[in-house]
């Protein structure tokens, strides 16, 4: 079996469209029976659409709907608000294959060391020309999201208020 990992840099791309292109690479693979990987680096520098105020209602509503043990389970720190929106695009709960699928993915804040110069051997950049676009003329980032939400941002800000 091959097995390759796409390599995606989430610097000024839009979450939605990043998490379903993710998506769709890893439920074919899963479906194929491959096991294609993502990883996704710098998820802090994703983007989320519309006004920054609006965006923030609507991450707080989420965040807001948690109970500590029961849940539903909504994340502060961005690279898991980034996995979540992937999951959320899977058939998760209903086919062992969406499971599958998300298992082979992987979210970093910031760049490892090991993926910042070239590329190692089966590792690939994902294709972003079908989804990459100009920036829209209102965004926030995940970053900024994941503070509004009280995350520890010094992790991805590297110490910097």
């Amino acid at each position: 079996m091959d097995e390759t990992t796409y390599v995606f840099d989430a610097n000024e791309l839009i979450l939605g469209r990043l998490a379903s292109a993710t998506a769709d690479i890893l439920l074919k693979a899963a479906r194929d029976n491959r096991d294609d990987k993502v990883i996704i680096i710098n998820a802090e520098h994703a983007i989320v659409s519309g006004r920054p105020r609006s965006v923030l209602n609507n991450y707080h509503a989420k965040y807001k709907l948690n109970h500590a043990r029961k849940g539903p389970f909504f994340p502060r720190m961005p690279d898991m608000i980034l996995k979540r929106a992937v999951r959320g695009m899977l058939p998760y709960q209903k086919i062992s294959s969406g499971r599958r699928a998300l298992r082979n993915l992987r979210v970093e804040i910031g760049c490892p060391a090991h993926l910042s110069g070239d590329l190692p051997e089966g590792h690939v950049h994902g294709d972003t020309t079908k989804f990459r676009k100009d920036l829209p003329e209102r965004f926030i980032t995940l970053g900024d999201i994941s503070a509004d939400l009280g995350a520890p941002s010094h992790r991805w800000t590297g110490g910097e208020q």
